[in-house]
């Protein structure tokens, strides 16, 4: 768990994967991207597909921010078959940490062996010296599909639930606390999405609720409202 009362703005930094995402996303604005996630010593910069790897790798080659993707982004609906594809591809164009999303509708349906099998796949492709996140959207989902939908993640050795694409409704913390009951006792981490409006407080607050990582846009405006949400008292003071 995040110890928020150990951190300055640098060491937060390794609490966020910063990501740049939208449809229009360009060259320029992956290396602009890189730079911000390098300044502020964010954990991981995403791109939404492998196409963008090449030049992200490149541009995160002098410092210790992974490389990262979005697999099946931001549906989810291929085959298991077209997402380990994509997953080989950002492999071997230079991912470090690669996040895919969930078939829901297959959830919904309860054909469990379809998402069993594209985790399966999506994980044999990363390996273990990549990252793997499994985006759930929990937005979309009863609690009883979250926690199957957990409970298929710790089965499948998948390293992150996380909760959202960031595209659509974020999760509510009554949802976020639901998947993080479900994965207790296991190896599988929390990764938080979709940070709703204000995203300061509600970042940190997520933080305090048990989440591992943060995954934004935002992050250099939540890491630099740090002392603020110190002085406001919603966080810890530093302990030196």
């Amino acid at each position: 768990m995040v110890d928020l009362s150990k951190m300055d703005e640098k060491s937060l930094g390794k609490v966020f994967d910063y990501a740049i995402l939208p449809k229009d996303t360009t060259r320029q604005k992956v290396l602009d991207g890189a730079e911000e996630a390098k300044k502020w010593n964010c954990a991981a910069m995403y791109v939404s597909s492998p196409y963008w790897m090449p030049v992200l790798v490149d541009a995160l080659a002098d410092s210790d921010v992974l490389p990262a993707c979005g697999i099946n982004f931001a549906w989810g609906s291929s085959t298991p078959a077209v997402k380990e594809m994509e997953a080989v591809e950002a492999v071997r164009f230079g991912a470090k940490s690669i996040d895919m999303c969930l078939n829901l509708g297959a959830l919904k349906d309860g054909d469990l062996d379809v998402v069993r099998d594209e985790l399966k796949r999506f994980k044999g492709a990363a390996g273990d010296a990549v990252l793997t996140k499994g985006i759930l959207d929990m937005a979309f989902l009863t609690d009883d599909e979250i926690k199957r939908a957990c409970d298929l993640l710790i089965e499948c050795q998948i390293d992150y639930m996380k909760t959202a694409t960031g595209q659509f409704e974020g999760p509510s913390m009554e949802q976020f606390l639901v998947a993080k009951k479900a994965c207790e006792g296991s190896d599988v981490k929390l990764k938080v999405s979709g940070v709703k409006f204000p995203r300061p407080q509600n970042a940190y607050a997520f933080i305090m609720a048990g989440a591992d990582l943060i995954g934004t846009r935002a992050a250099p405006e939540i890491i630099s409202a740090l002392s603020t949400m110190r002085e406001i008292g919603m966080i810890p003071k530093y302990a030196e």
